[in-house]
């Protein structure tokens, strides 16, 4: 009867074809074995946060998941709170959490020394702790951060950025712990200042990777093999952090066993993956920001608010420089008021810096999703045709000018188009840190992506917005391509530095506009009206 009734179809054919040789060797290549049902040989699943929790030590560096209080590994950051005898930890992370979620758990605990986030926001707590020399505190741009972290898991050192040249990330001007005493004392720690060099002709500056010690990862689900899921946004930072430290422990919402995840849906493979543990906080929230019911009616439409609102008006001007099938960033403030004034027949791509391509409204309380979240970390709805992805794929089509247009606001604008925006003005010191967030990487490609600042004219006390050259720390360098306020339009020309007014608002005269405008600027031949 010979081999072939016991072969294959294809080995079968194979066979025939060789029945006339004297001689042939089969060869069989065994490529994975089956585990036998709950015999793994590396244990991943752990009984609690607390057993998995306890090979953190002092002094190390802990990358900690979300955007947000999305996708925060809740159990772990509490599990770990727990152990007071920890101490001396630098913390990794988008930003800090909020009230008493997330990172801060730890700063109240007094185990985390440092921390290196994108984004300090409102957090007071923490922002006291800085600015009074308790914290260190290490800002950095936001695509920056997790690239930093996907490049130790990639095994790259350091890498070139154009995001924050030019600025005080590449000075090293933001400190980053004030003396015991406060900032009053003076900077006990500078900030760390960057090589940079240029390739064709623009300058780019390295940046080094961040390697973990610890990752602290939230999965929606995981299996006993260490493969994980996440759900919608809580992506994020998530998954290049669970690739990039010594130890990975992952909390997830649901642990199944193996075999349960499809192969095509897993984002972290088991590989990446140390431990497993069941998620057991509930899931925190930063804002539930809700629409009313289809069919409610009442209240001003968007066109009624327009005579009242300067914001609005400003935000109309912006929405006509939107194209159909525009992929558009919209910054916070009056950039997220231009979608109610597009153009009839107009439809643009929103892209959320946490991860969303195709961002729609905010939901009706019974659509609200904790997992969909934009970068204001508002609940939000995902469009038809949407997509969902992890940081680091959402700053690379930033960084790489993949998006049409950026609509930022900004406290100060130069006549180079140099932008000002990530700092607040404060009263204790020249500038309290609110972070930096995605603003220098929206900014840093500018001959790719189209920056536009929408923004008043003057700031609340009556002083110009728009300068030769901008008094507050830089976002980006030579990055605006256009200025809308509610007095005026100017085109920026960036490689000459000059600006040129283009369009006026019904009443205003070319006089008022320079009158409050603290440059020089050219006025075109064909001045227009808004």
């Amino acid at each position: 009867m010979g081999l072939a009734p016991f072969l294959p179809t294809h080995s079968t054919r194979v066979f025939r074809r060789c029945q006339d040789l004297t001689s042939f060797r089969l060869y069989i290549r065994h490529y994975a074995t089956q585990p036998e049902s709950g015999a793994l040989q590396r244990k991943k699943v752990w009984a609690s946060a607390d057993v998995a929790v306890q090979d953190v030590k002092s002094g190390d560096i802990v990358l900690s998941g979300g955007f947000g209080l999305c996708g925060t590994p809740e159990t772990l950051i509490t599990a770990l709170s727990r152990r007071t005898g920890v101490h001396g930890l630098t913390a990794v992370s988008n930003n800090a959490g909020s009230s008493d979620l997330g990172l801060v758990k730890l700063m109240k605990s007094g185990q985390l020394d440092k921390l290196i986030i994108s984004y300090l926001g409102g957090n007071k707590y923490l922002e006291r702790m800085y600015l009074d020399g308790k914290m260190s505190l290490e800002l950095v741009p936001q695509g920056t951060l997790v690239e930093r972290m996907r490049a130790h898991g990639a095994g790259i050192p350091a890498f070139f950025t154009p995001t924050g040249a030019s600025t005080t990330v590449e000075t090293g001007g933001i400190p980053i712990r004030f003396k015991a005493g406060g900032f009053k004392e003076g900077i006990l720690i500078p900030g760390n200042k960057k090589e940079y060099r240029e390739f064709n002709g623009k300058r780019y500056i390295m940046e080094p990777a961040i390697a973990g010690d610890v990752a602290f990862i939230h999965a929606w689900k995981a299996d006993e093999a260490g493969n994980l899921m996440f759900r919608h946004v809580a992506n994020n930072y998530n998954n290049a952090m669970a690739r990039n430290a010594q130890l990975v422990i992952a909390e997830a919402e649901e642990i199944v066993p193996i075999g349960s995840l499809p192969p095509n849906a897993v984002h972290v493979p088991g590989i990446f993956v140390d431990r497993v543990v069941q998620a057991t906080e509930p899931k925190g929230f930063d804002i539930i920001a809700t629409a009313p019911p289809p069919g409610t009616t009442g209240g001003p439409s968007p066109e009624e608010l327009l005579e009242k609102s300067t914001r609005r008006r400003i935000a109309k001007r912006a929405a006509q420089e939107l194209r159909d099938g525009f992929y558009v960033n919209l910054g916070v403030g009056i950039p997220t008021l231009v979608t109610e004034y597009l153009r009839p027949g107009i439809k643009i791509w929103l892209q959320s810096e946490n991860g969303i391509l195709g961002m729609g409204p905010f939901p009706t309380e019974d659509q609200v999703d904790l997992d969909i979240t934009n970068a204001g970390k508002e609940t939000v709805t995902l469009l038809p045709g949407a997509s969902v992805f992890d940081s680091t794929d959402s700053f690379g089509m930033i960084r790489g000018g993949h998006m049409d247009v950026a609509i930022l606001g900004a406290m100060q604008v130069s006549q180079a188009g140099d932008i000002a925006n990530f700092m607040i003005p404060g009263k204790l010191t020249h500038v309290t840190p609110a972070g930096i967030g995605g603003a220098m990487d929206l900014v840093s490609n500018p001959d790719k992506t189209k920056v536009i600042v929408a923004m008043e004219h003057c700031a609340k006390d009556g002083g110009p917005k728009i300068m030769q050259e901008c008094s507050l720390p830089l976002t980006g360098a030579r990055a605006v391509s256009q200025i809308i306020t509610e007095l005026a339009v100017f085109d920026v020309d960036r490689s000459g530095g000059n600006l040129t007014l283009v369009e006026v608002a019904k009443g205003v005269t070319v006089e008022e506009v320079q009158a409050k405008t603290a440059c020089d600027f050219k006025v075109s031949d064909n001045l227009g009206q808004m």
